[in-house]
């Protein structure tokens, strides 16, 4: 089935089935419900070359991804993000792009992409506190969201967030509420927005009971086993140990479990772990009774939330700044307890 055939089907125009199909607003509703059903009767699906040809777009995103030593989009993570935005993109007949980039020459991609023609909008992902990006894609005109926020930056622009810093303070209460007062923070790099307002959600809390964060107890690092692993293997072996873990991601969490157990220690009797948890599709912290105690947002919702967002601007361009603030949920899992009585 092609456009020729479902127009001599409904006895229009190619032109009139063509713009009933690409939202245009000089067809009346009548004949866009009446080319809809059609199309979807006779599984019709239009080319996206042609649709771009029709509409003037490129019916394709772009994600533009740093390649750096220091950056936060760990794979497994990006990876769920772009199912759930793909989402979108196939239901709108879009394309999506991706492209590895030189931190020092991402802005030249975003000329070239927008000079090219070969994208309609950007998906930014992994934002710094001042992330340049922003200001520079915003002179560009052209559409975009961001994964995340820039703390340090006052202008408006499309992003899609977890409330992090809501969701540290519940898990640092949570553990404190267990009678933990010496809890290890192993967190995110904190010039990353996301890792910035974690360490500020625990240390509200920690504040809110007239605690004092300790120094020795705060890691900030690329999230990996190993990582998670070291770090805790350094605390425990400190004369005044930490009770408590509270980590930025499953995959650290994994390696701080790793050092409680050679150390010694049973997780979640002598030790608690506490960790952000994203709900990732190929890394399931457990199956029917979870592994860890978790907060945990699913980044495939985030993902399909962005896309539909940048879909709306790309759409109308003249629509205001849209911003939407996901919330975690505390769940309970294997990983913690009560303070230990000694402590």
């Amino acid at each position: 089935m092609n456009l020729k055939m479902l127009a001599a089907h409904l006895g229009l125009s190619q032109t009139t089935v063509s713009r009933a199909l690409n939202g245009y607003p000089e067809v009346s509703e009548e004949t866009r419900k009446r080319v809809t059903e059609a199309a979807r009767e006779l599984n019709y699906s239009p080319n996206a070359r042609a649709k771009g040809l029709a509409t003037g777009r490129a019916m394709a995103i772009g994600h533009v991804i740093p390649i750096s030593t220091q950056h936060e989009i760990v794979n497994p993570v990006f990876g769920d993000f772009v199912a759930g935005a793909s989402e979108a993109y196939l239901k709108a007949g879009y394309d999506m792009t991706l492209s590895l980039t030189g931190d020092e020459d991402e802005a030249q991609n975003y000329r070239r992409l927008k000079a090219k023609g070969n994208v309609d909008g950007i998906i930014l992902h992994g934002p710094k506190m001042k992330d340049g990006r922003i200001p520079f894609l915003t002179g560009l005109k052209m559409p975009f969201v961001v994964h995340g926020r820039a703390s340090e930056l006052d202008q408006p622009y499309c992003w899609v967030d977890v409330d992090n810093a809501g969701a540290f303070r519940r898990a640092t209460n949570f553990l404190l509420d267990l009678g933990h007062r010496r809890i290890g923070l192993i967190n995110g790099l904190e010039f990353m927005d996301f890792a910035h307002r974690r360490r500020e959600g625990h240390e509200e809390a920690l504040a809110a009971r007239g605690l004092s964060p300790d120094p020795a107890l705060r890691r900030s690092g690329e999230m990996t086993e190993p990582y998670g692993y070291l770090a805790a293997h350094e605390m425990l072996a400190r004369a005044d140990p930490p009770t408590a873990f509270l980590t930025s991601s499953l995959i650290t969490a994994i390696g701080v479990r790793r050092a409680i157990h050679e150390t010694g220690h049973e997780m979640g009797r002598d030790v608690s772990v506490v960790t952000y948890d994203d709900d990732l599709s190929y890394l399931s912290n457990g199956r029917d009774v979870p592994i860890f105690t978790a907060i945990r947002s699913s980044v495939r919702d985030a993902g399909r939330i962005a896309a539909e967002m940048l879909l709306r601007h790309v759409a109308t361009p003249a629509l205001p700044p849209e911003t939407a603030l996901l919330e975690a949920q505390l769940i309970i899992g294997g990983s913690t307890g009560p303070a230990p009585a000694k402590h």
